[in-house]
This record gives structure tokens, C-alpha cells and sequence, in this order.
């Protein structure tokens, strides 16, 4: 509940500066101020805001799982017990290594189905400014389905909750191969919303309870690793199917594999998981 309230308000939060951004772009399209100007002016905004919402988190913040700092032979330390926490997960937590592996595919497929929106925006004839007021609405719909998923999380397993949000995005996969209209689109962009916040506080919260607490901030290490270091695969996938089909409808269906992947891996984790506790 705690990971779904901190991405839903993430979500309605960044409507502030997206708003206040989206002002001096319109402000520059009308001649009111030199585009240079606006862009400033937009990135400014933006600065402005995440400096805003740091400093409380700077002041008020105690971490309590940590690893001390090594005085000598850091960089040899870190990479020694990043090795030992996998081979030990490989070993003993094959539910939590599983886990890892699904969400490797499946948050890759979610990020490149956020970047490529953009792209077939653009194709179906969707100016920048219609663009912008799409992923506007996109980050309402997540917080208000980001909060949803909270609550619902209190009551039903998470990893079904985790699996609902991975068939809503093979769903939304499948739809480009259909999309040829922009209110096609609008639909595609408000399913995105749906599961996008949910997605990923219901992963960080699942994995949060079935890490040990204690190496916390080396397991969210790893986590992180996963998150971001994923990114390639969707990107690779994108340009081998363009380039081969020369549609990216095709190529943003082509992502349900992701999903298919990520789907079957967090199947084995939690399966995994409940010969753990018998």
C-alpha cells in the first residue's frame, strides 16, 4: 500500500510541473515568447520542482539498512557482495532470482511501450501539442489506478494483481496491431495509465516483502540493475522489427513477448515461493 500511495502521488505530483511545462510550449507556439525562451523557461520549471520535493527527503530521510562505508578497496567489496547476494539467490532464493528474471522482461516491455506511444502518436497524424495533452491525462489515470490497485492489494494475492497488469499490457500490445485512428490511441494511452503506475508499485512492493530486510539496499541494488538495465531489450526488439517490417504497429506487438516471458517467469517465482514455505 505504502509503494502504490508513493507512485500514485508520484504520478499526480508530476502533473504540476508537466502543466506549468505544457504552459510555456503553448505560450512559444503562439508567438506570446520566443520558443528559446519557453524551453528555458519549461526546463526551469522542472529543476525548480524536483529541488522543491528533495529537500524534505534530504532533511527528514534516515536510512536504517545499510553497509558501512569500506575505507579501502571499495570497488573490489561492492562487486565481491554483489556477486555473493546472487550466487546466494541463484542457490537458495530462486523465488526472489526468478522474480528479478520476470521483472527484467516484463518492466522493459511496460518502458518501451511508454517510449513508443509517442512514436505512433506521431504516426496516426497527433500533433506535439495533442501529444503532450495525452501523456497529460496518461499520468492522471495512473494515479488514480495506482491507488486502486493499493487498495485492491489489501485484499487479493499480489503477484495475480502483478499478473493482471502484465495481461493488460500484452492487451495494449496487441491493440497497436490494430490502431490506425487517434481515439484508438486515446484508448491505448488511458489502458497504459491503468496498469502503468500499478505495475511498478506492486513489483517494488512485492519484492520488498520477500527480501531479507536486513540487505535491503543491496537486493534494491539489484532491483534497480533490473529496472533500468533492461531498457535495451525492448529498444533492440523495436529496431529489429521496424527495420524488417517497416511498421511500428508490428513492432510494438512484437512486445507482448516481453510480457509472455515476464508472465511465465513470475509463475516459476511463485511457485518457487510456496515450496519455500511447505
Amino acid at each position: 500500500m505504502t509503494s502504490s500511495g508513493g507512485y500514485a502521488y508520484g504520478y499526480l505530483g508530476s502533473c504540476i510541473p508537466f502543466i506549468g511545462a505544457l504552459a510555456m510550449y503553448l505560450l512559444g507556439t503562439m508567438g506570446k515568447i520566443p520558443m528559446k525562451l519557453a524551453i528555458f523557461f519549461a526546463f526551469l520549471i522542472a529543476g525548480v520542482w524536483w529541488l522543491a520535493v528533495t529537500i524534505p527527503l534530504l532533511k527528514n530521510y534516515r536510512q536504517t539498512h545499510f553497509v558501512e562505508h569500506q575505507k579501502s578497496a571499495a570497488l573490489k567489496e561492492s562487486f565481491s557482495r554483489l556477486g555473493r547476494t546472487l550466487s546466494r539467490m541463484y542457490r537458495d532464493e530462486k523465488h526472489i532470482f526468478c522474480f528479478l528474471l520476470a521483472f527484467f522482461f516484463y518492466i522493459d516491455g511496460v518502458y518501451t511501450i511508454i517510449d513508443e506511444a509517442v512514436a505512433i502518436g506521431t504516426s496516426l497524424g497527433l500533433d506535439t501539442t495533442g501529444l503532450l495533452v495525452v501523456l497529460l491525462l496518461t499520468q492522471v489515470v495512473a494515479f488514480a489506478f495506482a491507488t486502486l490497485f493499493g487498495k485492491l492489494s489489501e485484499k487479493y494475492n499480489t503477484i495475480s494483481l502483478i499478473s493482471v497488469c502484465i495481461f493488460g499490457y500484452f492487451g495494449v500490445a496487441i491493440l497497436a496491431l490494430f490502431m490506425h485512428t487517434l481515439w484508438q490511441f486515446g484508448i491505448m494511452a488511458f489502458v497504459v495509465g491503468m496498469f502503468q503506475g500499478a505495475i511498478q508499485a506492486l513489483s517494488r512492493s512485492y519484492y520488498a516483502s520477500i527480501i531479507p530486510a536486513e540487505s535491503s539496499g543491496e537486493y534494491f541494488g539489484i532491483y534497480d540493475i533490473c529496472g533500468k538495465g533492461a531498457s535495451f531489450v525492448g529498444t533492440m526488439l523495436i529496431a529489429i522489427t521496424v527495420s524488417i517490417t517497416g511498421s511500428i504497429n508490428i513492432s510494438v506487438a512484437a512486445l507482448g513477448i516481453l510480457f509472455v516471458i515476464g508472465f511465465l517467469l513470475l509463475r516459476r517465482s511463485a511457485v518457487h515461493a510456496k515450496n519455500r514455505k511447505q
